[in-house]
C-alpha cells in the first residue's frame, strides 16, 4: 500500500459516507468508486485492502472478471450475490425475490428455469438490479460494500445489471458502495457493449481514480523490507528502473532476488534485468517450462478451466492422480505461479477445496497464451467433456465448445443448442446467439441446418433485428422446416422486419407466405400478420382497397378459435381507424374477446401471437367511447407484464395504453403520470423505439389539455416529435397532435401547414376517425380568422363523419367545432346539443370545453361554474376560474 494514500482516503470517507447513510435510514449515500490501472500496478491489492477496512462495518461482496469467462453470463453477478443471499434462510430468500423468483433465480444459478420460454433481458436486468435495492435495505445494519476486480473482463450480461441498478440514481447515490477496478481502455469505447457500459458506469462514479507505477523511493522501501536494510541506492534504482515501478513486476523481481540469495548492491544490479524476464509473457512461460512437464501441464489445465479448477476436475482433464495434482500444485505454488489452496476439516465436516487460481491475471494470461494451440482446443473439448460428466448442465459447458474447432460433430450442435435454450431461459440472449453461430460452423447436418438457423433467428429477435431478418429468411429458403416451423419463422420474420422500420416488406412477406400455405389455422395467422402490418404502416398505395379485402375476409368468421379471432381483431381496429360506426367496432371487439378478456394464446405475453392483438381491440374501444373496457384490458397488461418480468419496451407500451384510457376519460393527471412513467421505462431499454413516439404523441396531448405549453414543447423537443415520422402510424396521429401543440404556441401558420399534410396524408388513406385524428377540428379554428368559408367546410365535413361514428365524443367534438361558423343563436343551440352528448360520454375533459363555449356564447354564469368544477376535476390547469373568467370577458359582447 506504498502510495495509495489518496486512493485508500476515498476509499475510507465513501464507506464512512455509506455507514453514516444507512445508520441514519435516510436515501442511499453510496456511489461508483473507480480505479484505473495497468496490469500489476496493484489493483488487487487496493482492494484487498478496502476488503479488510470494510469487513467490520459492511457485508462486503466480491467478484473478479476472468479473461476466458466473459462468454459466461451472469459470472460476475453470480460471485456477488450468491454469497450474500446464502445468509439468510429459504423463506426470507423468495420474500426478497418478491413475486420473480422463477424468472431471476436461475440466472443467478440458484434454481433451474421453470419453463424453455426466453426470459425478457430487460425484465431480469431490473429484477435483479430491485434484488439488490431489497438486499441493501435488509442489510443495513451492515450495508453492501461491492468490491469488483478486473472488470474489464466482466461478461456483459453482469455490466448491463450494474448499469440498471445506478442508472436511474439521482445525485450518483446509491444503497450500496461499488468499488470497480479496470485497466485503462485502449481506445474510447463506442457503440453498445461492454467497454461503452464500463464507459457509462466510470461517468457515473463519485470519484475515479487512476493508479500510477511506485516512485523510486517507494521502490527502494520495498527493496529493503524485502533484501534488507543495507540494500544500497544503485541496486534499488535499478529495481526501479527495470520494473518501472509496477507494484507486481517489483515484488517478483524481488522475491526472486530474495530466492537467488542475491546481494542488493551496486554489483548484483546488472543481474537484475534477466531476473526481471520472468514475471510475465516469455519469460514466466520459460519460468513454468523448467519446473517440468507435470506442472506445465497442470498450469494449462487451470488455464482452460478457470474457476472449474477443482481437483477433480484437474485429475479428469490431466489424466493425472489426485496425488499428483496435488504434488505438481504445490510446485507451481512455491513458483508463486497458483495461489495455495486451502483446505481440511471444519469440526467434523469435510470442508471443500476451493479452485485453484493462477496468483495474478498477468500469469494466467501468460499461460493461457503459452498453450500450442492444438492442445488449447484439445483441452477445451476434454473441459466440456469433464463438466459434462460431472453434471454440470449444456449453459456450462458452452464456453468450452466454443473454442473446440469444427468437426461435423452432432453431439457438439446438439449441446449448443441445448445450451441457448438455457441461455435465452435466464435471459441472456447474446450468450444465446454465440451457442448457435458456432453450431452453424460445425456445422448441423442438411436436416438440421434450417431448424438452428431459426432458432438464431429468434434468439436475435430482442436484440437484433436485422440479424434477425438475416437468418429467418435464410432457414425459410432451405428445406428442413415443416409447416408448422415455416408459419411460425415466417411470423417472426414479419415482427421483426416491423421491429427494424420495415413494415412495406413485412406485409410483403407474409402476404408471400400465406399465399403458398393452405387455407386453415397457419394461414390465418400468417394473413392477419399481413394485414397488421400493411395497415399499420404511414403511408401504403390503396388503403381503402386494404379495408375493403379485410372485410371481406372477416365477413364470415364467428371467432371460432385464435386466429379467426386475430383476424376480427385487426378489423376491428381498422374500422377504427377509418370511422367506421363505434357499435360495428365494438362488435367486433366483442366478438374476438372470450368472456371480456383475450383468448388462451392470445395473451399480453403470448409469443406465437405477440402483444399487438389485444392492444388493438383495447385501443378501439378506447376510441369506441369504451374507455372501462379498454382500461380492463390494459390493466391486465402492465399485470401481465409485471409478472413476466417483462420490464422493458412491454411494459412501457402498458402504461401507454394506461395513459391512453384516461386522457379519452379526461383524467389527464393520471394521464400525465402513466405516460411520464412509459417514457422513463423506454428510456431504459434504449432510444428511437416505436413506444417513444406513441408515448410522447399523448404526453404533448395531455400537457395541451393542462395548459403546460412549455412542458409539451419540452417533450417534443426530447424525442423528436414531427417529421421525419416513422413508418408506423402514430396513436393519435402524430401530425395532428403537432399542429394542435404549433397552435398551442400561437405559431399558426407552421399549424396550418402541419395540419393540411395530415389531411392529405389520411384522406387518401380513407381515415376519419376525428377523435383519433382530430386535424379537421383544429384546422377549421385555424383557419376560421383568415379563410371562415374554407373552415366552416372543414367543420360540416367533420361533423358527417362524426355522424357516421356515432360516438357522443365525436358528435360532441364536432358539433362544438361547428359552432364557430354559426350565427348566435344556432351557436348556442348547436353547443347546448355538443354538451349534451359530451355529457353523456366519457370525455369529462371535453364536456368542460363545451361547457365553458357554452358559458361564452349565452353569458351564464351557472353554466361556467359547471365548466371551471369539471375542468377542475380533469387537472385542466388552462380553465381554472381565473383562465376562464378572464377569456369569458374577452369574449363577452358588449
Amino acid at each position: 500500500m506504498l502510495e495509495r494514500g489518496p486512493e485508500l482516503a476515498a476509499a475510507a470517507h465513501a464507506v464512512d459516507e455509506l455507514v453514516a447513510g444507512a445508520a441514519a435510514g435516510g436515501p442511499g449515500r453510496g456511489g461508483i468508486l473507480v480505479y484505473r490501472g495497468e496490469a500489476g500496478i496493484g489493483k488487487t491489492a487496493l482492494l484487498a485492502e478496502i476488503h479488510r477496512t470494510a469487513r467490520d462495518r459492511c457485508t462486503v461482496l466480491t467478484a473478479r472478471g476472468g479473461e476466458t469467462l466473459t462468454s459466461v453470463p451472469f459470472h460476475l453477478t453470480r460471485q456477488l450475490l450468491q454469497p450474500a443471499l446464502d445468509g439468510f434462510a429459504a423463506d426470507e430468500v423468495r420474500q426478497l425475490f418478491g413475486d420473480h423468483y422463477d424468472l431471476l433465480a436461475p440466472a443467478l444459478g440458484l434454481a433451474v428455469p421453470s419453463s424453455d420460454a426466453p426470459a425478457d433481458p430487460q425484465g431480469v436486468l431490473i429484477g435483479l438490479a430491485r434484488l439488490l435495492d431489497r438486499l441493501a435495505d435488509r442489510l443495513r445494519d451492515r450495508p453492501p460494500v461491492l468490491l469488483v476486480d478486473d472488470v474489464h473482463w466482466a461478461d456483459a450480461e453482469s455490466l448491463a445489471w450494474l448499469d440498471a441498478f445506478t442508472r436511474t440514481r439521482r445525485d450518483r447515490r446509491l444503497p450500496v458502495l461499488v468499488v470497480l477496478a479496470h485497466r485503462p481502455f485502449v481506445r474510447e469505447p463506442k457503440g453498445p457493449g461492454g467497454p461503452a457500459t464500463l464507459a457509462a458506469l466510470a461517468d457515473r462514479a463519485v470519484l475515479t481514480l487512476g493508479l500510477n507505477a511506485l516512485t523510486s523511493g517507494a521502490i527502494a522501501s520495498l527493496a529493503r523490507d524485502t533484501l534488507g536494510g543495507h540494500a544500497d541506492e544503485p541496486f534499488c534504482r535499478e529495481v526501479w528502473t527495470v520494473t518501472s515501478g509496477n507494484p507486481y513486476e517489483t515484488v517478483e523481481l524481488l522475491a526472486k532476488a530474495r530466492d537467488r540469495m542475491l546481494e542488493p548492491v551496486a554489483g548484483s544490479a546488472g543481474l537484475l534485468r534477466d531476473l526481471g524476464a520472468g514475471a510475465r509473457g516469455g519469460g514466466l512461460v520459460a519460468r513454468l517450462e523448467e519446473l517440468g512437464g507435470g506442472p506445465t501441464q497442470l498450469a494449462w489445465a487451470i488455464a482452460v478451466l478457470g474457476t472449474d479448477s477443482t481437483p477433480e476436475l484437474l485429475s479428469g482433464l490431466t489424466g493425472m492422480s489426485g496425488k499428483q495434482v496435488a504434488e505438481d500444485t504445490e510446485r507451481l505454488r512455491a513458483a508463486r505461479i497458483v495461489t495455495a489452496p486451502t483446505s481440511g476439516r471444519n469440526g467434523l465436516a469435510l470442508v471443500p477445496v476451493p479452485p485453484l487460481e493462477f496468483t495474478h491475471p498477468l500469469i494466467a494470461t501468460a499461460v493461457y497464451g503459452s498453450v500450442p494451440p492444438g492442445m488449447r482446443t484439445a483441452l477445451h473439448g476434454l473441459a466440456a467433456w469433464a463438466l459434462t460428466q460431472a453434471g454440470h448442465g449444456p449453459a456450462a459447458v458452452s464456453r468450452h465448445l466454443l473454442e473446440v474447432h469444427p468437426d461435423d460433430d452432432q453431439d457438439v450442435v446438439a449441446r449448443l443448442r441445448a445450451a441457448a435454450v438455457e441461455h435465452l431461459a435466464v435471459g441472456a440472449p447474446d450468450a444465446a446467439r454465440r451457442c448457435l453461430e458456432r453450431a452453424l460452423v460445425e456445422p448441423p447436418h442438411a436436416d438440421t441446418y434450417a431448424r438452428v438457423l431459426y432458432e438464431l433467428g429468434c434468439a436475435s429477435l430482442l436484440t437484433a433485428p436485422a440479424a434477425t431478418v438475416r437468418h429467418l429468411r435464410s432457414a425459410l429458403d432451405l428445406p428442413g422446416l415443416d409447416d408448422e416451423l415455416r408459419i411460425d419463422a415466417t411470423y417472426r420474420l414479419v415482427q421483426a422486419l416491423a421491429h427494424n422500420n420495415q413494415l412495406q416488406e413485412a406485409a410483403r412477406a407474409a402476404a408471400v407466405e400465406y399465399a403458398r400455405t393452405p387455407p386453415g389455422t397457419g394461414r390465418r395467422r400468417l394473413q392477419a400478420a399481413h394485414f397488421i402490418y400493411e395497415g399499420f404502416q404511414a403511408s401504403e398505395e390503396d388503403g381503402p382497397d386494404r379495408s375493403r379485402r379485410l372485410a371481406e375476409l372477416t365477413a364470415g368468421l364467428t371467432g371460432a378459435d385464435n386466429s379467426e379471432r386475430a383476424l376480427i381483431t385487426v378489423r376491428g381496429f381498422d374500422a377504427t381507424m377509418r370511422g367506421e360506426p363505434a357499435t360495428e367496432v365494438v362488435r367486433l371487439c366483442d366478438l374476438a374477446l372470450v368472456d371480456g378478456a383475450p383468448a388462451r394464446g392470445l395473451g399480453w405475453t403470448d409469443p406465437e401471437w405477440g402483444f399487438e392483438l389485444p392492444a388493438f381491440t383495447g385501443i378501439a374501444y378506447a376510441f369506441a367511447d369504451r374507455p372501462d373496457r379498454a382500461e380492463a384490458l390494459f390493466t391486465e397488461a402492465v399485470r401481465a407484464f409485471e409478472i413476466s418480468g417483462w420490464s422493458g419496451a412491454h411494459l412501457a407500451f402498458g402504461h401507454t395504453l394506461l395513459g391512453l384510457v384516461h386522457r379519452r376519460r379526461g383524467n389527464l393527471p393520471r394521464a400525465q403520470h402513466h405516460l411520464e412513467e412509459g417514457l422513463r421505462l423506454a428510456d431504459r431499454v434504449g432510444d428511437g423505439l416505436p413506444v417513444h413516439w406513441d408515448t410522447a404523441c399523448l404526453l404533448i396531448d395531455t400537457l395541451v389539455a393542462r395548459g403546460r405549453t412549455a412542458q409539451a414543447r419540452a417533450v417534443a423537443d426530447r424525442y423528436a416529435f414531427g417529421p421525419p415520422w416513422p413508418g408506423a402510424i402514430v396513436l393519435p396521429d402524430g401530425p395532428s397532435i403537432l399542429g394542435r401543440l404549433l397552435l398551442a404556441e400561437g405559431r399558426v401558420e407552421e399549424a396550418v401547414s402541419t395540419l393540411e399534410g395530415a389531411a392529405e396524408a389520411l384522406t387518401v388513406r380513407g381515415r376519419h376517425h376525428i377523435v383519433w385524428a382530430p386535424w379537421p377540428l383544429d384546422l377549421a379554428r385555424a383557419l376560421a380568422p383568415t379563410e371562415p368559408d374554407r373552415a366552416a367546410g372543414i367543420a360540416r365535413e367533420a361533423l358527417t363523419h362524426a355522424e357516421r361514428l356515432g360516438t357522443h365524443t365525436a358528435l360532441g367534438e364536432a358539433l362544438r367545432c361547428l359552432a364557430l361558423f354559426a350565427e348566435p343563436t344556432e351557436a348556442r343551440g348547436l353547443l347546448e346539443k355538443a354538451v349534451e352528448h359530451l355529457a353523456a360520454s366519457p370525455s369529462r375533459y371535453e364536456e368542460a370545453r363545451a361547457r365553458f363555449d357554452l358559458a361564452n356564447a349565452t353569458g351564464s354564469a351557472a353554466t361556467l361554474a359547471e365548466a371551471t368544477a369539471l375542468a377542475a376535476t380533469c387537472g385542466a390547469d388552462l380553465l381554472t376560474p381565473d383562465a376562464v373568467t378572464a377569456r369569458a370577458s374577452s369574449h363577452r359582447p358588449e
